[in-house]
């Protein structure tokens, strides 16, 4: 695994998990990194060349002139093309399966196959509400209150404690993610303590994407997707519920694997189960990804 940095439109940083078939990028989710894909990209490398970016304003990649949906939309379409410089599959979890989605509908000859990994897409349906999530991702709205909830949140837990939070949320069982990937994302976040307006990337990052989640009108892009499309999709997640992801692939085609008992990151809690079915489907669909 390698740590490279590309310039597109200011630096972008992203990790190199080697490999010579046909390119595959991974696409982190909101407060995540290219360090969510340590537990699979050397498996997925056997088979592909595996690639992994951090989005603007998150990892090792500043906020440059935004993180807004559209700010990183634009990263991904260069890194796609100044990059990997061929059609590659595109792995998105959570706001980087809206991502990957916007950029296949968008700009389908970067793309040759999409996996959305319990991806934040807009629709139609019953949420279910909770609590203290609902309260985090309200208190982000504004502008400034957003910021000084990151800070004080991380402030009185410590980077360690906020690490295991945000683990927490995100996971059924926190403790399957491998150790090392959490030791990973603690040191990341320590070194991020250092950079400048880190707060605010995140925070306006989060009121893109709740704006986009918002509006549920999306149907119209969902249907110019023309790249076959896997769904991998949590049955126990918090954050996005895995009824919207089988209604989306009822309507348009798209095959959704459920996984049972694994929360909104299933590549870093249950990597072998993830690995098992993406691999498999990416191997039926091989002709598409070369």
């Amino acid at each position: 695994m390698l740590s490279k940095h590309a310039d597109l439109e200011g630096p972008v940083h992203y990790l190199d998990f080697g490999g010579g078939g046909p390119p595959l990028v991974c696409v982190h989710g909101l407060s995540g990194s290219a360090l969510n894909w340590m537990a699979v990209g050397p498996t997925l490398a056997r088979r592909h060349r595996v690639l992994a970016l951090d989005l603007r304003g998150f990892g090792g990649t500043p906020m440059g002139s935004g993180t807004r949906l559209r700010d990183n939309r634009r990263v991904l379409d260069r890194f796609l093309r100044d990059v990997v410089g061929a059609p590659a599959v595109v792995i998105g979890n959570s706001m980087g399966g809206l991502l990957a989605v916007l950029q296949a509908a968008a700009a389908p000859e970067t793309v040759s196959s999409l996996v959305l990994v319990d991806p934040a897409l807009p629709w139609q349906g019953h949420r279910p509400f909770d609590v203290r999530l609902w309260t985090f991702f309200g208190s982000l709205l504004p502008p400034l209150v957003g910021e000084a909830t990151i800070a004080w949140g991380t402030r009185r837990l410590g980077v360690d404690g906020a690490v295991h939070q945000v683990l927490a949320a995100v996971c059924v069982d926190s403790a399957r993610v491998p150790k090392d990937m959490v030791q990973a994302l603690v040191e990341q976040e320590v070194e991020r303590l250092a950079v400048p307006r880190r707060h605010r990337a995140l925070a306006q990052a989060s009121r893109s994407l709740l704006w986009a989640l918002g509006r549920r009108g999306l149907t119209r892009t969902y249907g110019r997707v023309t790249a076959p499309v896997l769904v991998v999709h949590g049955d126990s997640d918090r954050l996005v519920p895995v009824a919207f992801s089988l209604a989306i692939g009822r309507r348009f085609g798209w095959r959704v694997e459920v996984l049972h008992d694994v929360g909104h990151v299933p590549m870093m809690e249950v990597p072998a189960d993830f690995l098992r079915v993406t691999l498999g489907w990416l191997e039926s669909h091989e002709p598409a990804a070369a």
